[in-house]
Formats: structure tokens, sequence, C-alpha cells
């Protein structure tokens, strides 16, 4: 097996990413960062939490050597972790790989961050398994160690290193939410949809159709989230409108965008979808 080591500047931010703040959510995080106060982001799906941390990780220069700046770029690196039921402590810590005739110590994403001094981001903890959310308690309090259990040993975090998780509260069972044991280890951010003129900014900006088109799907958006709880389970989030958006400055009929990049997206009961695209021809007649 060929082992690749995990290069820290290759999880760099280089390009600072569109981010429209909606409340005081960049203020908090900064301090936080700052304060060395792990964060939790909480919110429904698609309402820009992973874009958040990208740009608070390009923005963020607190700390860091201005002669590095020149040559590496602002901000610090993100390692993001898409967390998963089959991610182990294992995946996130290292493991002990072959390497020719010998075994060597490879570290995982979250070691190589705490070593290093990265922003680590673990999307949808609760999509983790137990034991494995359980190793970041000694990270995200005053101690601030983690343990290698294969090792032996114990490592004292970077102290730039910074804890940031995140999940959607109102799409997990209660069996799957987060414990108060790790809940209280952070600061909360809430994130939910933005107000209907901060989404056809959003919508305009990132799928750079016209102004009249964005605030007609953030209009949508808004009316399909009144669905939510009736017909829907989720409603339609900022993502999908961008990327309905993009369909149409591509010459695809608002209608049928809509439908193939909102409505067959949210649900597969055709009355329910009859009952969406009601919505999408009111606002796209």
């Amino acid at each position: 097996m060929k082992v690749r080591e995990i290069n820290i500047e290759d999880y760099k931010i280089k390009e600072k990413p569109y981010y429209l703040p909606i409340r005081d959510e960049v203020t908090v995080f900064r301090a936080a960062y700052e304060s060395g106060i792990p964060v939790l982001l909480k919110g429904p799906t698609g309402t820009g939490k992973t874009r958040f941390v990208e740009y608070m990780a390009y923005i963020l220069s607190t700390g860091i050597d201005a002669e590095k700046q020149k040559t590496e770029g602002r901000g610090v690196s993100l390692v993001t972790i898409a967390c998963h039921e089959d991610l182990t402590s294992t995946d996130l810590v290292g493991k002990y790989l072959l390497k020719g005739d010998e075994t060597v110590w490879v570290d995982g994403p979250l070691t190589k961050a705490v070593k290093t001094g990265a922003i680590c981001y673990l999307d949808e903890i609760v999509e983790a398994r137990k034991d494995t959310t359980v190793i970041i308690h000694p990270l995200s309090d005053h101690r601030r160690i983690l343990p290698i259990d294969k090792k032996g040993t114990l490592i004292e975090a970077h102290p730039r290193f910074f804890l940031v998780i995140s999940y959607n509260p109102g799409y997990q069972s209660l069996i799957k939410d987060l414990k108060q044991s790790t809940k209280q280890r952070f600061v909360a951010l809430d994130f939910n949809y933005p107000s209907r003129e901060q989404e056809a900014r959003i919508i305009q900006h990132e799928s750079r159709t016209s102004q009249e088109i964005a605030y007609d799907l953030a209009k949508l958006g808004e009316k399909i989230r009144h669905l939510k709880g009736h017909a829907l389970g989720e409603g339609a989030s900022t993502r999908l409108l961008i990327y309905a958006g993009r369909l149409i400055q591509k010459g695809i009929p608002p209608r049928r965008a809509c439908d193939v990049a909102i409505t067959s997206l949210l649900t597969d009961e055709k009355e329910v979808q009859r009952a969406v695209n009601e919505v999408v021809a009111a606002v796209f007649p």
C-alpha cells in the first residue's frame, strides 16, 4: 500500500470564498478563535455552514507571521472531515501501515490539524460513531490534548489549533442527537435561511443569473419552506436555489430548472411534487 502523508499546506484556503454575513457570526467566531473556545454550528443543510468556515479560515490572520502570509497566503489551513457512521477514531487519529518492509505510523487528519495549528471542521458530527466523538472531548476543554491510544502518547494541541463541529438539529433523530457532555464544550452559532433580500444577493452572486431571477428564486425558496412540516420534511436550501439559477443562466426554462434542481430533490411523492410545482408556477408563470 502506498503511504501518502497529509500535507497541511494542501488544506490552505488560497482564494477568498464568497460569504455574506447574516448577523454577527463573523465577530463571534473570531472572538472564539482568539479565545480558544471551540465552535458548534447548528442549522439546516445548505444554509452556508461549510462556506462560512472556509471564509473564516481565509480571513483569520491572528498569530500568523507576516512573512509567512506573503509566501503561503492569508489565513490558516482548514481540515474538513465529513462524518459518517463508518468513521472510526482510527480514521481521525491515525494508524500503522506497511511501507515496504517496515511498519510506519501515519497521522490522521485530526492529528495533523492538532500538531500544525489548523482549523479542524467535523461536518455533521452526529453522523459519526459515538466512540469517535468521545475523542474530541479532551481537545475541546481546558486540556487541549489528543490521546493516541495505539502509540500510548498524548499530543498537546498547537496554540492555533481550533475545533469546529456542525450538525442539523432538525434532521437527526433523538438517537443521533448530540450529547450535552459534548455540546457544553462549545459556543453555538445558529444558522438559518437568510432574508429574501440577502438570499437573492447570494443566489445572484453564486449563479451569475439576473437580479430579477435571483429575487424570484429567493421568493420561491421562502414559499416552499412554508410547506415544511405539512408536506415536506425539508425546505429548499439556498444551495438548491443556486443550482436552479445556474441552470436558468444556461438557458434551461425556469420551471424546468426548478423541477430538476428543487422539486425532484425535495420529495419522491407525486402529490407533494405537484404541490411544490404549483408554488413554482405561481412564482414563474
